[in-house]
């Protein structure tokens, strides 16, 4: 069975051709990276723009890389939440008329649950497991018991850990995206002073929440200083930031029994995220897995592996007055993909 995943969740246009017995056959992403520079972050008008010229182009290599032919797919799976709208639709849009011109069935996918699932593209993971998702947009922690039974345990209040990466390499004047020059950066300096660690010691309601805010402001102080280097900057607020993402993960595992952790999202990429939540995962006898590079960032492999699951696994499909959301969390899309479902079987 072959099906294409398409995701155009934010910047980055996406199509992938997953192969049932082979694998990933494809994987195509054109990158607005430099067209978004300038503005520090997604500008969504361009980034829609950007993502129509390219929709076309992109899904024609995914099919030359892979050596197959449109006549050959069997399934077109599409990100359809979260994400900027304006790009949402353009790749849903490409998968509607995909899916009417060859007849071929619809299967919808939550852009966080592709990056939790992108794992089991190159590693098996047993149920239960603790998903930490950090990202530009997202830092959420999950249970994921089986294939669409995800119980949320908190997310952030404010910033995601990766916007905060990009606000402060903007304070440093390091250019954008934030998280792999921050990242290098911090690798050059020395922690010499203590940013605060919000919420880490929380032991109610915000236990597994997250707040970036703070620790962002912090930072902006210590830079108008003009005191310290900016790799001592970006060291001290790397430390800080790893910390509490650590903290929270594996205190949530160990509360709730669970073994093993996977981590998803562009900020996967973190070595120091890696680095530490590995070292602290070893002493409590905890497994940690991170996907590949290539499946931490936004992707369409990703895409269509999970919507291959939900068309095998839950015998998903859906019409083309399916709708796409801006906004909703992932145990909320289950809910939404069923509601959707019964009043189709009502109708």
């Amino acid at each position: 069975m072959k099906v294409i995943g398409i995701e155009t969740s934010c910047d980055d246009t996406g199509v992938s051709i997953f192969d049932d017995k082979k694998g990933i056959l494809s994987n195509v992403v054109s990158s607005q990276v430099k067209l978004h520079e300038e503005w520090g972050g997604v500008y969504p008008d361009l980034a829609a723009r950007e993502h129509t010229k390219n929709i076309i182009p992109v899904l024609d290599k995914a099919l030359k890389d892979a050596h197959v032919s449109l006549e050959d797919i069997d399934a077109i799976a599409f990100t359809a939440a979260p994400g900027l709208i304006v790009s949402l639709v353009i790749g849903i849009s490409a998968a509607k008329a995909l899916s009417w011109s060859l007849d071929k069935p619809l299967v919808p996918v939550h852009h966080i649950e592709a990056h939790i699932f992108a794992i089991f593209l190159t590693q098996k993971v047993d149920y239960p497991f603790l998903a930490l998702v950090v990202s530009g947009g997202h830092t959420e922690l999950y249970i994921v018991r089986d294939f669409q039974d995800y119980q949320y345990l908190g997310g952030t209040l404010d910033d995601a850990v990766g916007e905060a990466y990009d606000k402060v390499a903007r304070m440093l004047d390091l250019g954008y995206p934030g998280g792999p020059v921050i990242d290098k950066l911090a690798k050059e300096g020395k922690e010499i002073m203590k940013l605060p660690r919000p919420l880490i010691k929380e032991k109610d309601r915000h236990k597994y929440n997250f707040s970036f805010s703070g620790l962002k402001s912090a930072v902006l102080r210590e830079v108008e200083k003009c005191v310290y280097k900016p790799e001592d900057i970006a060291a001290s607020f790397q430390s800080a930031a790893v910390d509490v993402l650590v903290s929270k993960t594996v205190n949530a595992a160990l509360e709730y029994g669970i073994k093993n952790i996977v981590v998803a999202g562009g900020v996967s990429a973190n070595t120091a995220l890696r680095e530490k939540l590995s070292e602290e995962a070893k002493k409590k006898g905890l497994n940690v897995y991170f996907p590949p590079l290539y499946l931490c960032t936004d992707n369409a492999a990703m895409v269509a592996y999970t919507g291959y699951k939900r068309f095998v696994e839950k015998g998903i499909t859906v019409g083309y007055d399916f709708e796409g959301k801006a906004r909703i969390r992932m145990d909320k899309f289950v809910k939404y993909l069923k509601d959707y479902l019964n009043r189709k079987n009502l109708k």
